[in-house]
């Protein structure tokens, strides 16, 4: 087994220690690991004045190498480096998932933070160092992490991106340009030139292995940016069209068809019979190698290729746009859709005046998974494929999710997937399916689980579709995320409800049926920005911070930003999450088994109160129970008297006494508040839940 690259990590800030960084700040939250008092000055603003090269490096001397254990490989998956055997037959690999707390992040806004308090993320400090985020200063997150029971790092994109055309500040990491190729913004200049930035990855996933937390990553395998590596040896994987024209370039709108309609065949019919369908297809031309293969091999090679390809030939990729007719999105101009196949969808090309003609972007041509030619574009194909082994094979990581995976060709997709379970069958995949009622074909095709509708229902309660998620989530037939936001959605902590709904929904999230917890950074502190206004956006999403705020109107998926650590809020969900993990661990079997879960109702308030009964099938019939119960009115107080009946029956369970052994409004205690013996009497406060055992 090779020497750890956290240990050479170790190494190599601890030479650098010596430097003479002064006023260097980190936030007081990232120091879950104590470090040393006195080596930091803690500062008004609920900052910690460091040593960088010390405080890093001691996260890893004192806080992670210690938890090494011998004969693990820390530097493949952790089922690999384990030598986990699959469990019996039932069991599909990668299916750990189903038992973990996973925590998304995006790693240069997770870990960015205005370490010279100049006000502001700078890209060059006084430090000469840029203050977003890198996997170095991630590691000093780590901590919390494990201390609010993460067990997987989902990281947004990480990979190399464009600029070209970008939105923000930065750039959206969706716009890959190099999928083999880590954001050279995330090299950490702590290290200098000692250590590459494929280096510090490595050590930053060995160190989340070695705390028992796996790594998942996002791959975007139907889109790259329009100016992609791959375009120099592979302009023929691409869409075109006249530089010239570039500015009238829009999706076509379609008369007499509704908004956002999936491309049926019978309405792509009427697609075809529009002249604004037309116009837009005539932009198209064929790439810049088969329009002129002899200039193309002058020029290839030569830096700032898009800007040449354009003065040469007049050319330029095509942006890609939704694939839903009348989508009022405008097109997505930092990315474009690969060329999938080499000829036409069979479906709809006899609906062309001629199929003699460039390839064109239109709703049936990207929709792949509906829609497909006789031709696969078989290199790409192998390309794309290799994407995750490439990433299992240099970095150890542990799962993936498919961005937009459900709208690849089936084929294209099963030979991803099937390309990664080689390397590792306890591999496991997160499909990018919304829709609940899709949930049995992304497990019949092999996913592990969905990321589900649970942002969208969970913050409604007043319309009941809270109650609906948490009591529907035990009959689909694999998990969903339990969450109320992701990186697309607004934040919790921003509806209506505010903080004492993110913090009811964060711990009710830990006991939903059927189900995996999602934390969305920033989450754990009450972040009301979000991080995009893609999905379930309100008017004024954007500007939720106070207007005298330095990140007012500021979204981190493309701008320079900076989670809000030090407010007066910080440590309350951290805190509350470390107490709950451990009620979760006690009876995650039965949390995550159908069998064990029984619902419970309250007449009284139909839509406000949420309970879950779960029990352990075992010989002793006391502390076998956990009951779960929820007021989800913020505002208001309840008394409910759920009928516990048939978990009585279930459990033989016949205790008239138990523990409170958590509550968001007062201590733990004994509970005896029997109405009668099978109807409990419970007061809840405004956004309160209770989690007792009998």
């Amino acid at each position: 087994m090779e020497n750890l690259l956290l240990e050479k990590l170790l190494n190599v800030l601890l030479e650098g220690k010596d430097k003479q960084i002064y006023n260097y700040t980190v936030p007081d939250l990232w120091n879950c690991f104590d470090y040393n008092p006195d080596k930091y000055i803690k500062t008004k603003d609920n900052e910690l004045m460091v040593n960088p090269h010390d405080f890093y490096a001691s996260v890893i001397k004192n806080f992670i190498l210690p938890k090494k254990k011998k004969n693990i490989d820390y530097q493949t998956s952790l089922s690999l480096g384990t030598n986990k055997v699959l469990p019996k037959r039932s069991y599909i690999g990668g299916d750990w998932i189903k038992e973990s707390v996973v925590y998304s992040t995006m790693i240069r806004a997770s870990a960015a933070w205005d370490s010279d308090r100049s006000g502001y993320i700078d890209e060059n400090n006084i430090y000469h160092m840029p203050e977003t985020g890198s996997f170095v200063k991630m590691l000093a997150l780590l901590p919390l992490l494990k201390k609010m029971g993460v067990t997987v790092v989902y990281m947004l994109p990480i990979s190399k991106f464009s600029l070209k055309d970008k939105k923000g500040d930065l750039g959206s990491p969706y716009g890959v340009s190099n999928f083999n190729e880590i954001d050279p913004n995330l090299k950490d200049p702590l290290t200098e030139d000692k250590m590459t930035l494929e280096e510090e990855f490595k050590a930053f996933v060995e160190a989340c292995h070695i705390l028992g937390m796996r790594v998942m990553i996002d791959i975007i395998p139907r889109t790259n940016s329009v100016d992609s590596d791959l375009i120099k040896d592979n302009p023929e994987w691409f869409y075109w069209i006249k530089a010239d024209e570039y500015e009238n370039y829009k999706v076509p709108k379609i008369d007499h068809i509704g908004s956002t309609a999936i491309p049926t065949i019978d309405l792509m019919e009427k697609v075809y019979q529009s002249e604004e369908t037309y116009r837009h297809i005539n932009m198209f031309q064929y790439d810049p190698k088969t329009t002129n293969p002899k200039l193309w091999n002058k020029i290839k090679n030569k830096p700032n290729l898009s800007k040449l390809i354009e003065e040469k030939y007049n050319l330029r990729v095509a942006p890609a746009f939704s694939d839903h007719i009348n989508d009022p999105q405008p097109p997505w101009t930092d990315v474009t859709f690969f060329k999938l196949f080499k000829d036409f969808p069979n479906q709809t090309k006899g609906f062309l005046d001629t199929t003699d003609r460039p390839p064109y972007i239109l709703f049936d041509t990207i929709k792949t998974n509906m829609y497909q030619g006789d031709i696969p574009n078989i290199e790409l194909w192998k390309k794309l494929a290799d994407i995750v082994p490439s990433y299992q094979r240099r970095f150890g990581i542990d799962g993936a999710r498919i961005d937009m995976g459900h709208a690849l060709p089936k084929e294209l997709l099963q030979m991803i997937m099937n390309e990664a379970k080689k390397n590792d069958q306890d591999f496991s995949f997160i499909a990018e399916e919304l829709n609940p009622g899709n949930a049995q074909k992304a497990k019949d095709f092999g996913y592990n689980m969905i990321i589900g509708n649970g942002f969208v229902m969970e913050p409604r309660i007043w319309e009941g579709a809270l109650y609906e998620f948490m009591y529907n989530a035990i009959n689909l037939p694999i998990p969903s995320f339990a969450c109320g936001e992701t990186h697309d959605t607004p934040r919790l902590a921003a509806r209506e409800g505010g903080p004492t709904l993110s913090r009811l929904l964060t711990v009710l999230n830990m006991f939903t049926p059927n189900s995996v917890p999602f934390i969305n950074s920033g989450q754990e502190v009450y972040e009301t920005q979000p991080m995009n206004t893609g999905l379930d956006a309100r008017e004024n999403e954007q500007f939720m911070l106070p207007t005298d705020d330095p990140y007012y109107g500021k979204l981190a998926l493309f701008d320079k930003y900076q989670y809000h650590y030090t407010n007066s809020k910080r440590w309350e969900l951290p805190d509350l999450l470390e107490k709950v993990i451990p009620i979760r661990t006690k009876y995650l079997k039965q949390i995550t088994n159908k069998n064990n879960f029984v619902p419970l109702y309250s007449n009284d308030h139909p839509k406000t109160f949420i309970g879950f009964a779960y029990f352990k099938t075992s010989k002793s019939v006391k502390n076998n129970v956990l009951l779960v119960l929820a007021n989800a009115n913020p505002y208001h107080e309840q008394y409910i008297q759920p009928d516990i009946s048939l978990v009585r029956e279930k459990s033989q369970n016949n205790e008239m006494e138990g523990t409170l052994l958590l509550s968001t409004h007062e201590d733990s205690r004994v509970f005896n508040q029997f109405r009668e013996f099978n109807i409990l009497d419970i007061h809840l406060g405004p956004g309160e839940i209770k989690i007792i055992e009998l």
